[in-house]
């Protein structure tokens, strides 16, 4: 499904398989990871770490809990679920690698696929585990791609597929004369900076055109790549060296930036945020206008919000084309299995309930994301607006992040760089673009070779 341009791009990426990248000793871990506690039994439990999609995690609690229950009905299999947050997920995952104990069967932010393939630790999909789920051809090619390096067996399938999108208060659009989203950046300034104003005349702003999560490193680390793909950058060289300082890179995270700092577009309050769940409510409070995210519907639901609406990410350039058209990575969540568990087949087994066409339809309408099997992907119950909008990013404008084992360090380290420069600017520091390719350099000198 990628247009040819991001096929020909995938098919350039060299697959590297050395663990020295992964680091794991660097990284701080969470709270110790529970073991595998299926046994080798017919039947038995297993446990699951579901990453946080809903609202919340009572709202995943409920959600993922109706789908075990049908599972365990049929197979008599128990699963002990644990939904873990995004902000401790991917140490969560990191420390359970390094100390070899892990849940049985568990989510994963596909970005971070090739690093955790690299370390071994995880169930190859091939031969009779990939048979067990139902063979690669069920799977939305662009999808399945996001399961590791490519020439390599994918050691996690997709489960849940986004891409962003620029979400947006119609009220907010309507009250200020606005009669449709920004197609190009310039458009996308022009529109922020109106909706930037005092409402109350005391003197202070108290309406944005923007919001963004400062201090959540993994969407820091997206807004480089998107943004630094529109303006002809690259985070990696095509034989896999980290390569945060070409222009394009360093325009790219200049642009996102300077929305807080030069523009003025975003609440300095915003540096603070490091839970990017939050930012539907500042869209729905009238605190901001518009923000980038994947799959917020959720939350918009369970508030009975009405007044958003959905578009492109906009262009450098109204006529891009190929790397510089890029308006999302291949975004979602993927869903691996243990290499030491001790009941593979069963893990397996419930990874297969989870791809059933039938969880998909159920699982994804309950998200607002895209299913990535796809008789479930083609339905027509997944043809909103915005859902044919999401296809159409997918299909021709997406790319996915760079597929090197390093990619994890990468996000950490480019995600905290950028927050670091939000929150200089809430301090009332000026950061200019010398700054931002200063900050890219020291995140670069901190990667291993690759």
């Amino acid at each position: 499904m990628p247009s040819p341009h991001f096929t020909n791009n995938l098919g350039r990426i060299v697959a590297i398989t050395s663990i020295a990248a992964l680091s794991l000793s660097g990284l701080a871990g969470c709270s110790g990871a529970a073991s595998g506690s299926g046994s080798a039994e017919a039947g038995g439990t297993i446990t699951y770490w579901a990453s946080n999609q809903g609202s919340s995690v009572t709202q995943d609690e409920e959600i993922l809990g109706e789908s075990i229950k049908r599972f365990t009905e049929e197979t008599g299999i128990e699963v002990e679920l644990e939904v873990v947050p995004w902000a401790d997920l991917y140490n969560r995952i990191l420390t359970a690698v390094s100390s070899g104990e892990g849940p049985d069967v568990l989510n994963i932010g596909n970005t971070w696929a090739t690093t955790l393939q690299a370390s071994g630790a995880f169930v190859p999909f091939e031969g009779e585990a990939l048979e067990a789920v139902g063979g690669a051809e069920k799977f939305v090619p662009a999808a399945l791609a996001t399961g590791g390096a490519e020439g390599q067996a994918p050691t996690s399938l997709p489960l849940y597929s986004m891409a962003y999108g620029l979400y947006y208060n119609t009220k907010m659009f309507e009250e200020a004369g606005i009669k449709q989203a920004p197609k190009t950046w310039d458009e996308f300034l022009a529109t922020a900076k109106k909706l930037t104003k005092d409402t109350d005349d005391d003197g202070k702003i108290d309406q944005y055109g923007f919001a963004l999560a400062g201090q959540r490193t993994a969407n820091n680390a997206h807004a480089a790549f998107i943004l630094g793909m529109q303006n002809g950058g690259e985070l990696y060289t095509k034989d896999g060296k980290p390569d945060f300082t070409n222009d394009g890179i360093v325009s790219g995270v200049n642009d996102w930036i300077q929305l807080m700092g030069e523009t003025g577009v975003v609440s300095k309050s915003n540096a603070e945020i490091n839970d990017g769940s939050v930012l539907p409510g500042e869209i729905m409070d009238g605190n901001a206008a518009m923000f980038f995210d994947q799959a917020p519907g959720k939350s918009f639901k369970a508030a009975g919000f009405e007044d958003y609406a959905m578009a492109p990410i906009p262009l450098k350039d109204s006529g891009a084309t190929g790397q510089e058209a890029t308006q999302s990575l291949v975004a979602g969540i993927n869903v691996s299995v243990f290499e030491n568990s001790d009941n593979k087949d069963a893990a397996l087994e419930f990874v297969n309930h989870l791809l059933s066409v039938d969880e998909q339809k159920t699982l994804n309408a309950k998200y607002t994301s895209l299913p990535s099997v796809t008789e479930a992907f083609d339905d027509p119950a997944f043809g909103t607006d915005e859902q044919q909008a999401k296809k159409e990013i997918l299909a021709n404008n997406a790319a996915p992040m760079p597929l090197f084992p390093t990619e994890g360090q990468m996000e950490s380290l480019v995600g905290e760089a950028i927050a670091k420069q939000f929150a200089r600017i809430a301090q009332g520091e000026e950061i200019t673009e010398a700054d931002v390719r200063k900050a890219l350099e020291d995140a670069q000198q901190q990667m291993p070779a690759s």
